[in-house]
């Protein structure tokens, strides 16, 4: 090449180094939020400090049970449901390395044989009995050898490859905060089947031990009856109330199975391969802290999704938009070509060719300004998801914090009815020993309670779970900082 055709060529590189600079296209800004400066249900909450929620994603460790940790790292190895999410973040992530590689010329090579006819020639001779016989030859074929070499590069000048890069990382990302929700939902999913489990565990001895006690006043009353003080409805009336117990025993063993059964799937086990024992106690309810809700957009993986999902929409604007410019593809290509297998790799064999390629569509029929009708529209869509999104993290929240609060009101007050039932029994059964009531009496105060005692471990299993769901409301401990490392966090076995 002459010193004025490198010049040239060294300007036209230049020029499409000036052009790429250059994006077409919006670029993202988030989209408008009206976030309140608190939380209308966050009256008496104290906020979170960064020491609060260590340890991101180990948020069960606030219930200090050594066996529910396990479990939720059981979870996080080997739930298929979970194995669905991160594969479905690594073809997200195969995607973006694809978008990236479009950055890149492509490099091809070749090499072929190829036999080839033309045509061919005839002849006829007459004989001596005046017929005539025709024959042909195999003339025009012939055989062609090519090895070649080629190289094709594409110049994003108007920004298409790099804003389908933006689309396919934002979209990456979004997996990647689907992948941090899913996991999140499945471990406040274990917490609470574990919790219920060990209030239903306290449930089933409460009647143990009140079915033991109700044996111990039936044996009473037949000894009373016996001794001619009570009449035999008496003893009908405890024998009813001791064996209707005995069935609430029953029925809570059916429920227990549930909830062991559902933990099993959890943790990716068979439900016949797996088994957990009572071991007599129930986690403390833990301190949460709060958050402001401004903080929440950052520690709600589901919005970090939606949030991503905008700025891929945003992006596919700019490649749609980016339809209307010329695209210039630069190519070469060089080989050799030869009809014979012997010198074909020679000097006069050699073929070559190179130059740039500018096109553009000239008319569509209004194709191009459909997509990027679509493409703004489908941008759209995905703000109002986004919004929703925020909308129902800020609702749920609210739900849980008033739901904790007027529980714990609720708590205080079934405690001191659990105490006066309590008393009103040891009176009534009292006055039953004495002879001056029935034992109708006596069975009523006796299920008043037994209702009372059950209540109040109810309502403490459901503050558990209130807790539990407040906790993943608010993220989890999650932050959208951990959207780069997400995908490594669980690779769950096949």
């Amino acid at each position: 090449m002459n010193r004025p055709n490198l010049s040239r060529g060294l300007l036209a590189l230049a020029l499409s180094a000036v052009l790429a600079g250059c994006a077409v296209g919006p670029d993202y800004q988030r989209p408008a939020l009206k976030v309140p400066a608190s939380f209308k249900e966050g009256d008496g909450w104290r906020l979170a400090q960064p020491a609060d929620l260590a340890g991101h994603g180990q948020w069960w460790k606030l219930y200090g049970d050594p066996l529910l940790d396990d479990l939720q790292q059981r979870l996080v190895k080997a739930n298929q449901t979970l194995a669905q999410s991160e594969a479905s973040y690594r073809q997200a992530a195969a995607l973006t390395k694809g978008a990236r590689a479009a950055f890149f010329p492509t490099v091809s090579g070749n090499l072929d044989k190829t036999r080839s006819g033309q045509g061919g020639s005839s002849s006829s001779v007459r004989l001596a009995d005046g017929s005539t016989v025709s024959s042909g030859s195999s003339a025009g074929i012939s055989n062609s050898y090519t090895a070649s070499l080629g190289v094709s590069w594409e110049l994003d000048l108007w920004g298409k490859l790099r804003r389908q890069l933006e689309s396919d990382t934002a979209s990456m990302d979004a997996s990647a905060a689907d992948l941090a929700a899913s996991r999140l939902s499945l471990q406040s999913q274990l917490a609470q089947d574990y919790l219920q489990l060990r209030v239903m565990d306290q449930q089933i001895k409460l009647l143990n031990d009140t079915v033991e006690a109700y044996r111990r006043a039936l044996k009473l009353t037949e000894n009373q009856y016996n001794a001619g003080i009570v009449t035999k409805a008496d003893v009908a009336q405890a024998r009813t109330q001791l064996k209707s117990t005995e069935a609430q025993a029953i029925d809570l063993k059916y429920q227990r199975a549930q909830l062991e059964h559902a933990i099993a799937v959890l943790v990716g086990e068979a439900p016949a391969q797996f088994s957990l024992a009572a071991n007599g106690q129930v986690p403390a309810l833990p301190a949460i802290p709060a958050l402001v809700p401004s903080q929440l957009l950052e520690r709600r993986p589901d919005v970090a999704s939606a949030e991503r999902k905008v700025i891929a929409a945003n992006a596919q604007i700019g490649v749609a938009k980016a339809a209307w410019f010329p695209d210039l593809t630069l190519s070469a290509t060089g080989g050799y070509r030869s009809g014979s297998f012997r010198n074909w790799i020679e000097t006069p064999n050699r073929y070559w060719s190179i130059g740039p390629q500018f096109a553009m569509t000239l008319f569509d029929g209004g194709l191009i300004a459909s997509q990027v009708e679509q493409a703004e529209a489908s941008y759209d869509q995905t703000v109002a998801s986004y919004r929703q999104t925020v909308l129902d993290g800020f609702r749920e929240v609210e739900d849980y914090m008033v739901q904790l609060r007027v529980q714990e009101e609720e708590s205080g007050v079934q405690k001191e009815a659990l105490e006066a039932a309590r008393e009103a029994l040891r009176l009534t059964f009292n006055q039953y020993k004495a002879g001056t009531v029935d034992y109708n009496n006596v069975v009523t105060t006796q299920a008043t309670a037994l209702s009372n005692e059950r209540n109040v471990l109810t309502l403490y299993g459901n503050r558990l779970t209130a807790s539990v769901q407040l906790i993943a409301a608010m993220g989890g401990g999650w932050d959208s900082a951990q959207i780069a490392s997400a995908g490594k966090a669980a690779a769950p076995a096949p």
